[in-house]
């Protein structure tokens, strides 16, 4: 089964990670990426998931998982090694159209955690839909060497030139010609 690549604006959604360990941990920092409405709900937490609740004012349910809390969210991505609570969450979550992440249970997914690489506003998201998670790691340095140090300068650019010039076939010709400069001198033109 293959993913559709759909970019989230998660600023505009509340998530909740059920679960505190490692592998919490590690959904809860790519989620920092973009966006700090996360609830972390567990009656247990780690000591390096008490440091991004504190780094990031996230805030910490300390107490074991209940259906009736999913209200609350739009998204929610379980990290917790019990497969069958992790199946029945994901059926609460089902019940209430609440997309759902379980970490351990690609068939309780609404949606997977791809490779990605971020600059400022570049995003550039990476998936074998679950065929090689090593082949998008590996892919994802590739990546990071071939795109500009720079891009996150330029695009702020071309985000101001959006901004300053009115809709139409001459905007986006001018703002077609800049990146094409851009790339020319980066990559040489041919």
């Amino acid at each position: 089964m293959n993913y559709f690549p759909a970019f989230l604006p998660l600023h505009k959604n509340r998530v909740a990670v059920i679960g505190a360990g490692s592998v919490a941990y590690e959904k809860i920092s790519k989620l920092l990426d973009f966006t700090d409405k996360v609830t972390i709900i567990a009656p247990d937490c780690s000591r390096q998931n008490r440091v991004l609740i504190d780094r990031y004012s996230l805030l910490y349910l300390d107490r074991p998982y209940s259906a009736d809390q999913l209200d609350e969210f739009d998204v929610v991505i379980v990290a917790i090694d019990n497969l069958k609570l992790q199946q029945k969450i994901y059926q609460d979550c089902q019940d209430r159209s609440i997309l759902c992440n379980c970490v351990d249970l690609i068939e309780c997914c609404d949606f997977i955690f791809g490779s990605y690489v971020k600059r400022g506003d570049l995003v550039v998201a990476i998936s074998t839909s679950g065929a090689s998670p090593s082949f998008a790691k590996y892919l994802k340095k590739i990546v990071e060497k071939v795109i500009p140090k720079d891009a996150e300068k330029f695009l702020s650019h071309m985000r101001d030139l959006r901004a300053k010039f009115p809709k139409g076939k001459q905007r986006m010709k001018m703002l077609d010609r800049e990146v094409k400069e851009y790339f020319d001198t980066k990559l040489g033109s041919s």
